[in-house]
């Protein structure tokens, strides 16, 4: 693609649509993109190739059009089919306002990942699977994935964007057993950069670390239940804060009276130790410099200091709760725009993980998660923990299987009683309305100073 040629195609297109409605965006990506899955040592699949596609949002009394194509000589038809669509509808959607945009933004990758062999990729995998080949382990999978691209954005206010994408990700997961069961030990790595965010990992750490939490995990023992003081370590806490916080904070979810913190801004809603911000333009997973409707990115603070200071928005969202975008509209161009997350985390505090156990006279250490369910409207939640440690008089004992963790999101905020300097943030995608989305998510080690643990079904 030449970016001249391209856009001067997407400006005439743009042009014959404007006179027609009352708002247009166009959006065009092309990206090279790879997924590998390794099984056991062996390679299963392999999906390369060139993707190509472009899309026409259009807004006419209230009601949206939208079209898409893998061509991009058909965009008179794709344009005539999203106007098409508009007049058949009515609705009444506005759009907040927004800044008119001319930007290019450039690739941040220092190793390409179209430079990158195929080969070279598959022995980064072979790497992390080997090193998890441990005593008891009995199956390995590694998947790895990557995109390089460029998207162009145009509107009818004005703006005029171009951005170079990368994103890279390496998943392992490892199964040990025994005749105790099996059990699961994951790991990742990643970046929305080139082939370094690799490259700097240690991999044998890595595919290690994944295979020794499932072998261990074998003879640990079941959790107490009960309630009590818990820690949770930065990846726990970054699922926490992305599914019960995060997704609750979407003003789609507030519109829908699906979240519990409907009408609750400016209110307090968790301690005072509580910060919790989405920053999709920090160097994290899920980066992007512009959303979907051209809007610049910057750091977000939901909650500051235990109290809702904000909300993630688009410009309809945005637009119907009297507020300004927040840059939180996501898609592929296959889909329409939706508010998302990007890179969702509670903010550090001053507490050495040492300080944050060594007044915990029975206690209970949750790392990472195997999942769970949330309901954000009744705002309750329960999320499985991959590994758990009883904590004894300050000090990590015996390893804990199978442990849950539930309650009610508020509680566990407000309950919020230490916060760790430490910080790390994850890899991982999320889905909402049948769409995917990068995101990062995660923080410190978080010390709850009551909550319900029992054991995971």
């Amino acid at each position: 693609m030449k970016t001249e040629l391209d856009l001067d195609l997407l400006e005439k297109t743009l042009d014959s649509v404007d006179k027609h409605v009352d708002y247009a965006d166009i959006r065009v990506n092309e990206s090279q993109n790879t997924v590998i899955v390794m099984k056991d040592g062996k390679i299963q699949e392999i999906r390369s190739g060139l993707d190509l596609g472009a899309c026409i949002r259009v807004l006419k009394h209230g009601a949206w059009g939208f079209s898409y194509t893998t061509r991009l000589d058909r965009l008179d038809h794709v344009a005539e089919s999203a106007i098409k669509l508009a007049n058949s509808l009515s609705s009444d959607v506005e759009m907040a306002p927004a800044e008119v945009r001319t930007d290019k933004v450039p690739s941040n990758a220092r190793i390409k990942l179209s430079d990158v062999s195929l080969e070279d990729k598959k022995t980064v995998m072979t790497e992390v699977e080997q090193a998890a080949n441990l005593d008891k382990v009995v199956s390995t999978t590694v998947n790895y994935v990557d995109g390089e691209g460029t998207t162009f954005f145009l509107n009818s206010e004005g703006s005029s964007i171009t951005m170079e994408e990368n994103r890279v990700a390496l998943f392992l997961n490892a199964v040990a057993a025994s005749e105790s069961g099996i059990q699961f030990g994951h790991k990742s790595t990643g970046g929305a950069k080139g082939f370094e965010a690799i490259e700097k990992e240690d991999l044998e750490l890595m595919g290690r670390t994944a295979a020794t939490k499932a072998v261990q995990l074998l003879d640990a023992s079941l959790p107490p239940s009960g309630r009590y003081p818990i820690i949770m370590d930065p990846e726990l806490t970054g699922v926490f804060i992305h599914e019960a916080v995060g997704h609750a904070s979407e003003a789609d979810l507030i519109l829908q009276n699906d979240s519990i913190l409907k009408g609750k801004m400016g209110s307090s809603i968790g301690s005072p130790l509580v910060t919790i911000v989405d920053d999709a333009s920090m160097d994290a997973f899920g980066y992007y410099a512009y959303d979907a409707e051209g809007v610049k990115t910057s750091e977000n603070i939901l909650v500051q200091d235990g109290v809702l200071t904000s909300l993630l928005s688009s410009r309809e969202t945005a637009a119907k709760l009297n507020i300004q975008s927040s840059g939180n509209a996501r898609s592929g161009v296959g889909d329409q725009p939706i508010v998302r997350m990007s890179n969702t985390y509670l903010k550090p505090g001053q507490m050495s993980f040492e300080e944050l156990i060594e007044d915990m006279d029975h206690g209970i250490y949750l790392k990472g998660s195997r999942g769970g369910q949330v309901d954000t409207g009744k705002g309750i939640f329960q999320f499985n923990a991959a590994e758990s440690f009883l904590i004894e008089k300050g000090e990590v004992k015996d390893p804990l299987r199978d442990v849950s963790l539930s309650g009610n999101i508020l509680e566990i905020l407000q309950k919020v009683d230490a916060v760790g300097s430490d910080f790390k943030l994850g890899v991982g995608f999320c889905g909402k309305a049948g769409q995917t989305a990068p995101v990062g998510d995660g923080g410190p080690h978080t010390r709850v100073s009551e909550a319900t643990v029992g054991g995971a079904s």
